[in-house]
């Protein structure tokens, strides 16, 4: 694979890790939000599971001390690119970018883990409905 390709795919990778973030973030916002004000859409059963099991995923590789896969992906391509690479993970490297904040590991874990809980406990108190039928 050449530079440009692999540079190329590093780039995609990171609009898609974008994309999960947002999905994680802006869909419990959704669920608070639509909980009070009754939007049937943040009770739909498949998009609700596929958010908390992608929460706990992430707070369980958090735990682990391991790096999200997309990641590891991204920064393999980075360097057969040629490009410079962060080392931590995806989150922390851009929120101290984006904030100039430093943070032990910990303090990510934690952040995970709250996320983790705030969206398992929407599930209980914003119940998903299956379709009838």
């Amino acid at each position: 694979m050449s530079p440009t390709t692999a540079a190329l795919l590093a780039d995609a990778i990171l609009v898609l890790h974008v994309g999960i973030v947002a999905f994680v973030v802006l869909g419990a916002v959704a669920v608070l939000i639509g909980g009070l004000r009754g939007w049937q859409w943040v009770r739909g059963f498949r998009w609700r599971l596929a958010h908390v099991l992608l929460m706990v995923f992430i707070a369980a590789q958090a735990w682990l001390g391991a790096l999200c896969p997309l990641t590891i992906w991204e920064q393999a391509l980075r360097e057969h690119a040629g490009q410079p690479v962060y080392r931590e993970s995806f989150i922390a490297h851009w929120l101290s970018r984006l904030i100039f904040f430093e943070a032990p590991w910990w303090a990510f874990v934690a952040a995970y883990s709250a996320f983790a809980a705030l969206v398992v406990v929407e599930w209980v108190f914003v119940r998903p409905r299956r379709r009838a039928g």
